[in-house]
């Protein structure tokens, strides 16, 4: 990989790895956690639209697509933002949301029948075992729900993958509009229902919570995924998955520079446990 590339991917982790303090700092301007989502989905729809060829696909891939967009545009979104809100330290569910890469290998053998070696099973095992050994953080007891929601995430977002490898051969602006669109009408109704009067919860979003979901739909959304497929010309996924294992470490670091949050013993040591199993886990796909 050139220097520039190498530089390009550890951007992208840098994305990916804000979304989290970038949210809670959303969360913190008067925002509720599934309009935050929902308005996210709409900035991506609104952003590809007009890039987009407005087809009707083959009716092979609208299932996937339907799935893929629930999971992804709702489920995903819903699940991120629920449990950032529930909690008042993020170093666990940033390292938390790792395991959906584990899910989307269990879920890929149980619907897919898909292989799985050995050494993989050991990875995805070691992985759950920093996770519970977060869980076992005296300080993380008494926030054990944002935890079990991270884990709702990761799970959705396992499966999501599992629908997109039935709609690669779509055009990616396509897919990710009709997934923005969904997860918007999903996410608005949602939260209409349960947070309250959407007009009333808008007037009250601050100048921040805005800057928040533009960051978050235009930035980590479109942008660092545009890249991700931008390096994928130039490299197999391979070699390029593992580097994933970064985006936790940039979470961790913002997290500590927007609110000064110290991570615990039991999260370094459940993060050094979590983080290696992905890495290696990946390393052998």
């Amino acid at each position: 990989m050139t220097t520039k590339h190498y530089l390009l991917v550890i951007l992208v982790m840098f994305f990916l790895g804000s979304a989290y303090p970038l949210g809670k700092f959303g969360l913190n301007a008067s925002m509720s956690p599934l309009l935050f989502g929902s308005l996210r989905m709409g900035c991506v729809f609104l952003f590809l639209i007009p890039f987009c060829k407005i087809i009707i696909p083959k009716k092979k891939y609208i299932l996937p697509l339907i799935g893929f967009s629930i999971c992804m545009g709702a489920g995903v979104n819903m699940f991120l933002y629920l449990s950032i809100d529930a909690v008042s330290l993020l170093a666990p569910i940033t390292i938390g949301a790792q395991l959906s890469i584990p899910f989307a290998i269990l879920i890929s053998s149980l619907f897919l029948k898909e292989n799985v070696s050995l050494k993989k099973w050991i990875f995805i095992f070691s992985s759950f075992l920093g996770i519970l050994l977060i869980a076992f953080d005296p300080k993380i007891l008494d926030e054990i729900y944002g935890l079990l929601l991270v884990f709702a995430m990761a799970f959705f977002y396992g499966l999501s993958q599992v629908f997109s490898r039935s709609i690669k051969d779509l055009d990616v602006k396509f897919t990710n509009s009709f997934m923005g669109f969904i997860g918007f009408i999903i996410l608005i109704i949602f939260s209409h229902i349960f947070e309250g009067n959407i007009i009333d919860q808008i007037k009250k979003i601050e100048i921040a919570g805005w800057l928040a979901v533009i960051y978050a739909g235009m930035v980590i959304s479109i942008l660092g995924h545009m890249m991700m497929f931008y390096l994928y010309k130039f490299y197999p996924v391979g070699m390029v998955m593992p580097f994933y294992s970064l985006f936790p470490v940039f979470g961790l670091i913002l997290t500590f520079f927007i609110f000064d949050e110290v991570p615990s013993l039991f999260t370094i040591m459940g993060g050094i446990i979590v983080i290696t199993s992905i890495y290696l886990l990946q390393k052998t796909s």
